[in-house]
């Protein structure tokens, strides 16, 4: 055949054969396609050869002593590295049991002695043209993957934006100081880390976690874009009707976050933000609202970004020293906080911005 392939052409071939006439006439044939043929004599040489020059497809007999061709093949499938490289088998015997076997291992092709050149040529020709057609699909996957995936982000990145522009709305309608959120949400990081280190929480707390609970923080009220800014900002004692209505921002956040759940990893903030939203306002002692959970039951996120938005509402809005609010909030424990919680956070309030 005096037509190289296009495919095969300069492709690297490994030859695998015990016997060096079978090389030499296969090393002609593979020649006379314009591929660049690598000769080995042994399975072991094989997997030797492959790691120096990657060939585009693996030629190889059956028959061979110490570890025949199955062998070879079911290792080279079994790599991460090789499993991509067709193998096609060459024997003197055409059983199909032999030929089926070569297939459930992973080989691509069967061609049997002698050998007609063309028929090589043809086969493995093929096979060349399947493989640089499978590379450019799983290339173009690779790129379609990570285009998807920026778009995901950037799709998360704005969503993520769009809340906390919302939060700092909710923000402005209760009426708190400009910096509130962002202190809330660093303050909750640096409880978050004292409480990391201390044996009652290192195994519920993560780095991950961390990160997570100071960036939902500043949504724990996002709820409050839902309630009438004349009542949140009312000076006076609230009416029960009034009182029934603020309670309502908890479960208008929760359902407000829940709405955009994404994907896993967007989800990990997002639950992280519901629980925040839905329960920081739970009391330990199973007071608080909106559903009068009890102690551990109440989310440990919830617990952190409760306990830090009193802090920083006495501290900020209310115009407490931090030894007075630290104060305010010792006779709150055990009713609001968690008292473990407390210690921790008293331990390291100089931390606290």
């Amino acid at each position: 055949m005096k037509r190289k392939i296009k495919a095969a052409h300069k492709a690297k071939i490994l030859i695998v054969d015990d016997v060096e006439m079978n090389r030499i006439i296969l090393e002609e044939i593979i020649k006379d396609m314009g591929s660049i043929p690598i000769l080995a004599e042994s399975g072991k040489q094989a997997l030797e050869l492959v790691s120096q020059h990657s060939p585009g497809l693996v030629l190889t007999d059956i028959s061979m002593p110490e570890m025949d061709g199955y062998e070879l093949c079911r290792i080279l499938k079994k790599n991460e590295e090789t499993k991509n490289i067709p193998v096609v088998f060459i024997s003197a015997f055409d059983d199909p049991e032999d030929i089926v076997e070569g297939f459930s291992l992973g080989g691509e092709d069967y061609i049997t002695k002698p050998f007609i050149p063309e028929v090589v040529q043809a086969r493995v020709g093929v096979q060349l043209r399947l493989h640089e057609v499978k590379k450019q699909l799983m290339e173009t996957n690779r790129r379609l993957q990570i285009s998807v995936s920026e778009q995901l982000k950037q799709m998360e990145s704005e969503k993520k934006n769009i809340l906390f522009a919302m939060a700092n709305v909710a923000a402005q309608n209760a009426d708190y100081e400009k910096e509130h959120m962002s202190r809330l949400g660093k303050n909750c990081r640096v409880l978050a880390q004292g409480m990391q280190l201390s044996p009652l929480f290192e195994d519920q707390i993560s780095d991950t976690q961390i990160d997570t609970i100071e960036l939902a923080a500043p949504l724990c009220d996002i709820g409050n874009i839902g309630i009438p800014k004349e009542v949140l900002q009312k000076k006076g004692n609230l009416t029960k009707e009034e009182e029934t209505e603020i309670r309502k921002h908890t479960d208008i956040g929760a359902k407000l976050l829940s709405d955009l759940r994404v994907n896993n990893d967007y989800n990990d903030f997002i639950s992280t933000a519901i629980d925040m939203a839905r329960c920081h306002h739970e009391n330990w002692n199973g007071s608080g609202y909106p559903e009068g959970l009890k102690g551990e039951k109440i989310p440990l996120s919830a617990q952190i970004v409760s306990i830090m938005d009193r802090y920083c509402t006495l501290t900020g809005k209310k115009s407490y020293s931090r030894e007075e609010a630290l104060e305010i909030m010792r006779g709150e424990t055990g009713i609001k906080f968690n008292p473990d919680i407390y210690k921790i956070c008293y331990k390291i309030s100089r931390q606290f911005c």
